[in-house]
């Protein structure tokens, strides 16, 4: 059984879709020692920017990632902690009175791995430092250094990664400033002791990138991890005039992934 992480170098990086179609390409490759597809289970433990549908909150997000995982998951199971506001989870949390802790994470996470899929993905939320707030139980260690400081400890969601050890997959946000980005994001994981596998270029608006093939061949110089997949912008609307669903879209992406790289 294999677990990755999927982040990104920003919000608004197309973790969700890559995340979909990673997914797509694993239910459709074959197990190595047999004939069977994989099972692929889903995990995106928080979510901010929520519908309350029939009193249960409803990220699309994690609709869609239920759409195409195959392990027979709810949406709850897929996204535990869920807020309404689109704005930074710990804020809304703290709006709430509320707090998310890697233990509650992790309790959701092990409950997710109890479905033995061949491979679960888990997709983070903003960048890789996402704050999860405030640590309310510090060590002797780490009050005293708040205490020098006058700062707060603050716990993030690479806490969580760092304590399952999981298998990052970086997704880089194809626009101006992403070789900065993306090398700042691999030092970090890497300083982390975690194991970034691979990288994915993803141009995740329809505003075109100047120079896009030059700013990825840097990234292929100055990343030391294979690129497994490059995805352009898809319409929703084709040269043809024809619509372009997401199931569509995503198929598209899925059948460009080198999973070699994973598998």
């Amino acid at each position: 059984m294999k677990q990755f992480f999927v982040t990104a170098t920003d919000t608004d990086a197309g973790k969700t879709f890559v995340s979909c179609a990673l997914i797509h390409a694993f239910t459709h490759h074959n197990k190595s020692s047999t004939n069977e597809l994989m099972k692929v289970a889903a995990f995106k433990p928080i979510s901010a920017g929520c519908e309350l549908v029939g009193g249960q909150l409803i990220n699309e997000d994690a609709k869609l990632l239920s759409e195409f995982a195959n392990s027979g998951q709810s949406i709850a199971h897929i996204n535990p902690i869920a807020f309404e506001q689109p704005i930074a989870p710990h804020i809304a949390a703290k709006k709430e009175n509320k707090q998310i802790t890697i233990a509650d994470i992790n309790h959701h996470y092990q409950q997710v791995k109890s479905l033995n899929a061949d491979v679960t993905l888990v997709e983070g939320a903003g960048g890789w430092r996402l704050p999860l707030g405030e640590m309310t139980v510090l060590s002797n260690d780490n009050a005293e250094k708040s205490s020098d400081n006058n700062k707060p400890s603050y716990q993030f969601l690479s806490d969580f990664v760092k304590e399952t050890n999981l298998e990052v997959i970086l997704i880089v946000n194809m626009k101006l400033g992403c070789l900065n980005h993306a090398l700042l994001t691999y030092e970090t994981i890497k300083a982390d002791g975690l194991n970034c596998v691979a990288w994915i270029a993803n141009c995740a608006t329809s505003d075109p990138m100047n120079n896009l093939s030059e700013n990825i061949t840097e990234l292929e110089k100055i990343l030391p991890i294979p690129k497994m997949a490059q995805f352009d912008f898809i319409a929703d609307v084709n040269e043809e005039g024809k619509d372009v669903s997401y199931f569509e879209k995503i198929s598209h992406a899925a059948n460009q992934i080198n999973l070699s790289v994973l598998v």
